[in-house]
């Protein structure tokens, strides 16, 4: 049997402004797809034979957002683990490999992180099975990927000797792990054919993992197993306690694992791969016209050679431009050279720095019930449009410092305001007084939408009291 374990913490900031610490790459359709990434990884597992319902590992923030697109594709789930802290991918992965043998069971883990695109699935399903092979002999497998161009992104893997398998399985034992190089050093790797990028997907028998981690990162293993222990089931997740988690090194499996152990086994992968974990690795796998420009959105250009374009919103005119990203969002606009699209991640650090809302999420804010996106804002008011799904309703809470008015755009709204309960059809509205308890509810089978006008002192999301919440939250 095999566990797929499925990493899913990430926030993807050097794809801002598309990605969001709130809305991240992963869980986000690529331009011109239907499903996220995110999906696409779990759809993936339906060509590897013998594999389980996959474990997830992701935060808090991301816990509702996640359950929702398996359910949307059908699939099911063995645990959602939620991250207290983030704390890279060794504990992540850790945690994850608990949860698969809490039952007593010994499988094969199968690590992958939830953001990477596979063109090939069913090459990258035949490399699995080759292997599992190596699993039984206490092989720690990470698949390399053969590089068809000198990337400075990516870390790479230099491979040592054959390592002979069942049915001609390619495999090598790893010689060294390299970091991201510059240009001429990325060059010399390809041009040898010895080195592989690191992919950051592995497969292993979770009883040879935890042994070579309590061999070389003791600490990891004590305070996984301290939380895991300690975690408490909420709703369809599994929150793992903080503080022991809090305590693992912010450390990676490469760092904590694969760098140490004389059981690290590299299997050559062609599968069309990318980590999407740039502008340029997007641009690198996106449809192209005959200039190299790939293009999504309301576009117009003149004169333009080998640049990312994206639009969301409005249109964008581009006239005598070569090797740039211009991505525009509803409140954010990019603007860089291809070659400095690592670099992005500097500008959300500045963001961060400034405490500007535009790093957590979108216009849009998406919530277990639905989503609500800010229309206007000015001072003391602000004005969004809610989209209630249905069946589904909002906490009963209460607000310190606003009032809100309700108006119903399309569907039916149940409304409790204090000790009324009451309908509201399409181009009806109430008013809710400040320090009024009150909830809002979908009892219809289309979403609802409407129109809410906030006013008052203090118009901040944290101005709120919940009474009850179907979701388990605070």
């Amino acid at each position: 049997m095999i566990v797929p374990v499925i990493l899913s913490g990430g926030v993807g900031s050097r794809l801002w402004p598309l990605s969001r610490e709130h809305l991240p790459k992963q869980l986000m359709p690529l331009p011109g797809e239907h499903h996220s990434l995110f999906q696409k990884t779990l759809m993936r597992l339906t060509g590897i034979e013998d594999a389980a319902p996959p474990v997830i590992v992701c935060n808090e923030s991301h816990r509702f957002m996640a359950a929702a697109q398996m359910q949307e594709i059908g699939l099911r789930h063995s645990d959602i683990i939620l991250e207290p802290v983030g704390r890279n991918t060794c504990p992540a992965i850790t945690a994850g490999t608990l949860a698969a043998i809490k039952n007593g069971d010994d499988p094969d883990i199968l690590v992958l992180p939830a953001d990477h695109l596979i063109m090939e699935d069913h090459l990258f399903a035949t490399a699995v099975q080759k292997g599992s092979e190596f699993t039984s002999a206490g092989r720690i497998i990470t698949f390399g990927i053969v590089p068809d161009r000198p990337e400075t992104g990516y870390g790479y893997i230099r491979k040592g000797e054959n390592i002979p398998g069942r049915n001609d399985s390619e495999a090598f034992a790893v010689s060294r792990f390299f970091e991201k190089p510059d240009y001429e050093k990325a060059c010399s790797y390809v041009a040898s054919k010895e080195y592989f990028w690191n992919s950051g997907m592995f497969l292993f028998r979770a009883s040879a993992f935890l042994e070579v981690l309590g061999k070389f990162s003791p600490e990891i293993l004590n305070a996984c197993r301290e939380s895991y222990q300690k975690a408490r089931r909420d709703l369809d997740f599994v929150r793992l306690e903080e503080s022991a988690f809090a305590s693992c090194p912010n450390i990676s499996i490469d760092y904590a694992v694969m760098e140490k152990t004389e059981h690290a086994v590299v299997i050559p992968l062609a599968v069309g791969w990318s980590d999407v974990g740039s502008w340029l690795s997007l641009h690198h796998v996106c449809e192209k016209d005959e200039w190299f420009n790939s293009v999504t959105g309301d576009v117009l250009i003149e004169d333009v050679h080998n640049c990312h374009i994206h639009s969301e919103n409005r249109l964008i005119a581009a006239l005598g431009i070569e090797n740039q990203i211009i991505v525009e969002t509803k409140d954010a606009v990019l603007v860089s050279s291809i070659e400095r699209s690592q670099d992005v991640k500097i500008i959300v650090n500045r963001l961060k720095q400034q405490k500007r809302e535009e790093v957590l999420s979108h216009s849009r804010t998406y919530r277990p019930w639905g989503s609500f996106e800010s229309i206007d804002t000015g001072e003391r008011f602000k004005v969004k449009r809610i989209t209630v799904n249905p069946g589904a309703a909002l906490s009963l809470q209460m607000h310190y410092h606003r009032a809100e008015h309700w108006i119903v755009v399309r569907g039916t709204a149940r409304i409790i305001k204090g000790d009324e309960e009451f309908l509201l059809n399409e181009d009806q509205s109430t008013y809710i007084p400040w320090g009024t308890r009150h909830r809002l509810e979908n009892p219809g089978k289309i979403p609802l939408e409407l129109i809410e006008v906030q006013s008052g002192s203090y118009l901040g999301e944290d101005d709120i009291s919940r009474f009850d919440d179907k979701y388990g939250r605070s």
